[in-house]
């Protein structure tokens, strides 16, 4: 395969974004540059609905800018696409015309139904859930879906965000009492139209765009959060109601300094997060989950996979695609330790060390699953060091399609060397942890290793291997027999005798090899 990059640029009401992703030759995706230039266009349409002419001259100078870039990077593609204010503004078909001739890009405007759905793909295709509302709260519009069984049931765009609420119900970013009253009761009427939003309370509303990571931002901050992601963060309701009412009896001043808020956010956060918290009781929702995906996620996707764009298995894919950015370790010999791994965690998972697992019940398959087929990718920094290195790669990226807790614990058992380390590894991030994380994280950890001591000739002698364990008290065997090896196994059985030693101290088997 050979390499791919294409542009997204996204106009949108509160800043224009340019983002490159490029498909490498190993069939990874990824983005290696990105822009954002703030626009707030919403704020700028005229009293009489138009964009005027300064505002077109610095859009059109804008994209220009990152037409050049995506040049630099040699795209071979490029898709731009405007959302509510083009569609909002009286001459926004005009200025679409003006801008595409200047700066020589095709521009597409989105309807806000189809926004939503580039919206639902973006998000669909990086967290495993199957049912929930999707709400993106833009600068001049926001969209909001029911989907069930990971499809998409219904869809509906309103003409306000939180950038022309701020301006409409907002005195210079402060929202009064009244504000507050005119702003909900105008949301509630535009939702009686569509009663289907009170027809599922319970599911969980999964917010994309700035207003929710900016929540998340703020949440993560003043509980001081040890995961430095935003992407699958869940936040309570009356977390989210009690920041609300902090930051809207702040000053603007104050509200500047609040830990976790950005700047560009100060005027807006306020008005996004009321009609957030508003769409929250309307549509009787759990709890608010963070996707950092979206638009332009979506938009890549439908680019790069026309003819399916959907994913069937998020944490397959998003697992596929870390070891295909960080292919270090030969491709067979991956596959085989995730082979043995997994027979390794089935023939043991009853025995009495194994009861940590107990409390991960089905996830511990998947956890081994994912770091198997990880645990060699920071030799890609590294490789004297590559256990260090694969902690930190897996603790800063996103597997789409785990808790954070679970991405933790799968970095600590793609790392594994020894339980002291193990726990030393994971300390900083007990907030996210349950008891009995660190036992089950070391025991999946040393079978992991023993695994990889089983293919560390790395030419997958061992086609096919019986397990037995024998747990009496005068037993305490691990009984690993290679039928008809294609190879000589001395290499293999010098590497299970020393992975061998935290083996059996975790689990109260000693490992041994033998031929049949």
């Amino acid at each position: 395969m050979n390499e791919q990059r294409i542009g997204i640029i996204d106009i949108g009401s509160n800043s224009i974004r340019l983002v490159v992703y490029e498909t490498t030759a190993t069939g990874a995706h990824r983005v290696i540059d990105g822009s954002k230039r703030p626009a707030r266009l919403s704020q700028r349409i005229t009293a009489d609905g138009r964009i005027d002419e300064e505002t077109v001259a610095e859009l059109a100078e804008t994209l220009r800018h990152f037409r050049m870039l995506c040049a630099h990077h040699g795209t071979s593609a490029v898709r731009a696409v405007a959302t509510a204010a083009m569609r909002n503004a009286v001459n926004g078909a005009e200025v679409l015309r003006r801008l595409g001739a200047e700066s020589g890009l095709d521009i597409e405007l989105l309807p806000g139904e189809e926004e939503a759905g580039y919206g639902f793909l973006g998000m669909v295709n990086t967290m495993d859930v199957r049912d929930g509302f999707l709400i993106d709260i833009g600068g001049g519009s926001t969209e909001i879906s029911l989907f069930k069984e990971r499809t998409l049931v219904q869809s509906v765009s309103f003409p306000f965000g939180c950038v022309n609420l701020a301006r409409s119900y907002a005195d210079r970013g402060m929202l009064g009492d009244d504000g507050l009253r005119r702003l909900e009761e105008m949301a509630l009427r535009a939702s009686e139209e569509h009663p289907w939003l009170r027809w599922s309370p319970g599911l969980p509303l999964i917010g994309v765009g700035g207003t929710i990571r900016a929540l998340a931002k703020i949440h993560q901050a003043v509980r001081h959060y040890p995961f430095p992601q935003t992407h699958n963060y869940a936040i309570p309701a009356e977390d989210a109601d009690r920041l609300f009412d902090t930051l809207r009896a702040m000053p603007l001043d104050k509200r500047r300094k609040f830990p976790g808020l950005s700047k560009d956010r100060v005027d807006l956060i306020v008005p996004g997060l009321a009609a957030l918290r508003l769409f929250r009781r309307l549509t009787g929702a759990a709890e608010y989950r963070v996707c950092a995906a979206g638009l332009r996620d979506g938009l890549f996707f439908s680019v790069q996979s026309p003819e399916r764009p959907r994913l069937d298995d998020v944490l397959g894919y998003s697992v596929r695609n870390t070891y295909a950015l960080y292919p270090e370790a030969p491709l067979p010999h991956v596959n085989q330790v995730n082979r043995l791994s997994l027979q390794l965690l089935e023939t043991l998972r009853g025995s009495a060390p194994g009861r940590p697992l107990e409390r991960l019940g089905d996830r511990a398959a998947k956890l081994l699953d994912a770091a198997s087929l990880l645990y060699r990718i920071g030799a890609s920094i590294d490789h004297a060091a590559y256990p260090k290195h694969t902690f930190y790669l897996l603790t800063n990226c996103s597997l789409n399609g785990m808790s954070h807790r679970e991405n933790v614990l799968t970095a600590a058992i793609a790392a594994f060397r020894s339980r002291s380390r193990c726990k030393s590894q994971l300390e900083p991030y007990a907030a996210l942890l349950e008891p009995g994380d660190v036992e089950a994280a070391a025991l999946l950890g040393s079978l992991l290793q023993l695994a990889a001591a089983l293919d560390r000739s790395e030419t997958q002698p061992i086609s096919r291997l019986e397990a037995e364990a024998s747990l009496g008290p005068e037993e305490g065997r691990l009984r690993l027999s290679a039928v008809r090896p294609s190879g000589s196994l001395a290499l293999e059985r010098q590497e299970v005798e020393e992975a061998g030693r935290e083996f059996a101290k975790l689990w109260g088997l000693q490992p041994e090899l033998s031929v049949r």
